[in-house]
């Protein structure tokens, strides 16, 4: 007989970049199991209106993860209104597009505090509360180009794949103490942040909803690699069974080295891109006044 799945009900579980996208959908499937859900976003308007929408006392906050001392007093407050964090999501990100070229130095910049250092903040302070409780769970959200390259996005290839790194050598660090990690890997997940990317062979896009779906499965079932569809895993393993060369093929076959890079200068990115620029780390906004 299976283990019988965690329980969900009353548990106080925080999501990052939780107004929209990915983190809505992740907050109303929780909140229909009777999770306590607290949302952090750098729009709080937003988010006032999706935890709203939501009910059940869901908690909307302001939350810049840029921001280390900011993003601990966030967590403060959470566990002051709501009690001890159950459940960190670190899903907060960004997807700018351009070949590495183009790239300039704010936008990198952007993308290693968003995507990296803030889940490494954030998975820091989840392991300082959970750790001395013997019990919580933290999922980061990575992504299907955390475990390959593709062209048009290799500095968001790069933090993908350094919270995978990050995810592993935690999930190892924490064994035996309690306390879970999963890291969730989707394929491309449409939302605004895939504004203007076309469609690959064999690499099936997915909804926000199936990521919530196989997110709510995994703290219901904890297990670490959460691929976004499953298939994702078949690929991953088979396309690194083979050398360098014919695997690079096989990515060609599929369309996976233009999936990203065609949309680089697409115009029907352009608004995603303008508000994706508009989330400066606190360290270049107090620069720049």
């Amino acid at each position: 007989m299976g283990r019988q799945p965690r329980s969900l009900r009353g548990k106080v579980i925080v999501i990052t970049g939780g107004a929209q996208g990915i983190g809505a959908a992740m907050a109303d499937a929780l909140v229909r199991r009777g999770a306590h859900v607290a949302l952090g976003d750098l729009d709080l308007v937003r988010a006032e209106k999706t935890a709203g929408e939501l009910g059940a006392d869901t908690l909307a906050l302001p939350l810049d993860v840029t921001d280390p001392a900011g993003f601990t007093a966030f967590l403060d407050e959470v566990e002051r209104r709501l009690g001890p964090i159950d459940v960190l999501i670190n899903n907060a990100g960004i997807m700018p597009l351009s070949p590495i070229d183009e790239e300039d130095d704010a936008s990198t910049r952007r993308q290693l505090e968003i995507n990296l250092h803030a889940v490494i903040h954030g998975t820091r302070e989840a392991v300082r509360r959970m750790r001395p409780r013997g019990s919580g769970h933290i999922v980061n959200v990575a992504s299907m180009a955390g475990k390959a390259g593709f062209p048009g996005a290799a500095t968001y290839c790069a933090t993908k794949h350094g919270v995978v790194g990050l995810s592993e050598a935690v999930h190892l660090e924490l064994r035996g103490s309690g306390v879970d990690v999963s890291c969730v890997m989707p394929a491309v997940v449409r939302t605004e942040l895939a504004s203007g990317l076309g469609e690959a062979r064999m690499i099936r896009s997915v909804r926000p909803e199936d990521v919530a779906a196989a997110t709510v499965h995994t703290l219901h079932h904890p297990r670490f690699d959460v691929f976004v569809p499953k298939s994702l895993d078949a690929t991953n393993r088979i396309t690194r069974l083979f050398p360098r060369r014919v695997s690079e093929w096989v990515i060609r076959a599929l369309g996976g080295d233009r999936l990203l890079a065609s949309a680089a200068h697409s115009a029907e990115r352009a608004e995603y891109e303008a508000r994706a620029a508009e989330s400066a780390p606190r360290v270049n906004r107090s620069q720049t006044g």
